[in-house]
């Protein structure tokens, strides 16, 4: 007996030594590029240990990899890299000594890298992940409002105009620098200040008789010059496309993946949003993904609350614990316990992406982000289930719905305190007929009208708050 387990012993050790003696083996890299940051992950059969070094002129990330022996899966990953990747300028990669593979990413600016490990989870077994996050962040409130005033503040010159000089005047350029000189929003501004925009406007006249009378035409010169402008009210609605990059979200038995479904039905339906208005008031979407990246939970609640968007509505398309599930379903969030055994089922599954899409949890102050965006509140629960009553009721009209009032649970992803915010399932991916179509544009293009009929209907009941700040 003793001899028996003595020959085992040994077994394991020897194993133990073979592995130890060829290194880790690499099994994937994947390249993430986005206008946030760009995602390196290089996966391994066993943990990887690194040794980075960050140069600021020009700005480069030297990242030395313990044990392992440079391969075609490692060099693949030169082959990733594209022109358009908004952080990354160059990939290089070398056997820098025996079992050390040195890896050089050229970056397009300064940045603030996080490297991380993640242990293995779902499919994926040990991953080494390089977040590459540029110093300066771009402010995602300003880049809305930009993008308004170059629709509304840039005219066709007439041929007087044109032939003035070229220093006149430039509306657009005066209103983005006054905003960049006095009034850009801080990180951390809630969503309780919003923002009203600018635009040159016209008012007609009311004469004794009650007629409308325009103003006599102005001088070229003087069409130019910033008269006291008016102000807009920009309403926000942020829209969130489920999962993204490492997480694919559910998969259908055809193959689906739901983070690719989700993110084309956000694109209809940011379209249709900032082509319409309430009230006289402008629209536009923000998404917190605008491509196929991943981003933690709490930072797509951050990214709503950056941008004081009015609304937020994450968009999805689960599988489900029973064999032929049907039907879209709405869930606002539950201070409480889950409304039914099946929502609480969802939010625990929804609220797993952190885990497979690959958070770095050593980062200090997401878990207090993760504190504060847990004060949630009873108005922005109870506004949140007009919101999802009034986009189940559409998304009804279209198809079939899983159960016919709007659900709860505590799902984190929900969990803005000030914006009323939902959690669509468009449709079970996991159900072959509702996986079909999801795939097909003429069921995306109903689903986007029925989507955007509900937010034009709660906002028909529940008009937006009045702004308070101006560019």
């Amino acid at each position: 007996m003793q001899r028996r387990a003595l020959i085992t012993c040994a077994g394991m050790a020897l194993l133990a030594w073979q592995t130890l003696a060829r290194g880790a083996t690499i099994l994937a890299v994947r390249l993430w590029p986005a206008p946030d940051y760009s995602r390196i992950t290089i996966e391994s059969d066993t943990a990887l240990k690194v040794r980075t070094t960050l140069v600021a002129d020009p700005p480069r990330l030297a990242v030395d990899i313990d044990g392992v022996e440079l391969d075609s899966t490692l060099r693949e990953l030169v082959t990733k890299l594209g022109q358009d990747d908004p952080n990354i300028a160059g990939i290089r990669v070398g056997q820098n000594a025996p079992g050390v593979v040195r890896l050089v990413l050229d970056l397009k600016q300064p940045m603030a890298p996080q490297v991380f490990t993640l242990e293995p989870v779902a499919a994926y077994r040990h991953r080494l992940v390089f977040d590459l996050y540029p110093a300066q962040a771009v402010d995602p409130l300003q880049a809305l409002i930009n993008e308004r005033l170059k629709a509304t503040l840039v005219p066709t010159p007439t041929p007087a105009q044109a032939s003035l000089p070229a220093s006149s005047p430039d509306p657009l350029g005066e209103l983005i620098a006054r905003k960049q000189a006095g009034s850009a929003p801080a990180p951390a501004t809630p969503a309780s200040t919003p923002i009203a925009t600018q635009k040159i406007a016209t008012t007609p006249i009311t004469t004794g008789s009650g007629a409308l009378k325009h103003p006599e035409p102005a001088s070229p010169a003087a069409s130019l010059r910033m008269a006291p402008p008016a102000t807009e009210r920009l309403i926000i609605v942020a829209l969130d496309a489920g999962h993204g990059g490492e997480d694919p979200g559910a998969i259908g038995p055809a193959g689906t993946r739901e983070k690719d479904v989700v993110l084309r039905l956000a694109l209809r339906l940011r379209e249709r949003i900032n082509a319409a208005t309430v009230n006289g008031s402008p629209m536009r979407a923000f998404l917190t993904r605008d491509g196929d990246f991943f981003v933690p939970l709490h930072v797509r609640v951050e990214k709503a609350r950056r941008v004081q968007a009015d609304l937020f509505i994450s968009l999805h398309a689960d599988a489900f614990y029973t064999p032929r599930p049907q039907g879209a379903s709405v869930f606002a969030l539950s201070q409480g316990g889950a409304s039914s055994t099946a929502a609480r089922w969802m939010a625990e599954r929804e609220n797993k992406a952190d885990l497979i899409g690959g958070l770095n949890f050593g980062v200090r102050d997401a878990q207090v982000r993760h504190t504060i965006l847990d004060m949630s509140t009873t108005a922005q629960i109870k506004d949140s289930l007009r919101l999802g009553g009034s986009m189940l009721g559409e998304i009804g009209r279209i198809g079939k719905l899983h159960k016919p009032h709007v659900e709860q649970a505590a799902f984190a992803v929900l969990k803005a305190p000030d914006i009323p915010s939902v959690l669509v399932e468009a449709a079970f991916i996991s159900n072959p007929d509702e996986e079909a179509r999801l795939n097909t544009d003429e069921y995306q293009e109903q689903l986007a009208d029925a989507l955007m009929r509900g937010i034009t209907a709660y906002f028909s009941k529940n008009p937006p708050l009045a702004r308070n700040r101006t560019l």
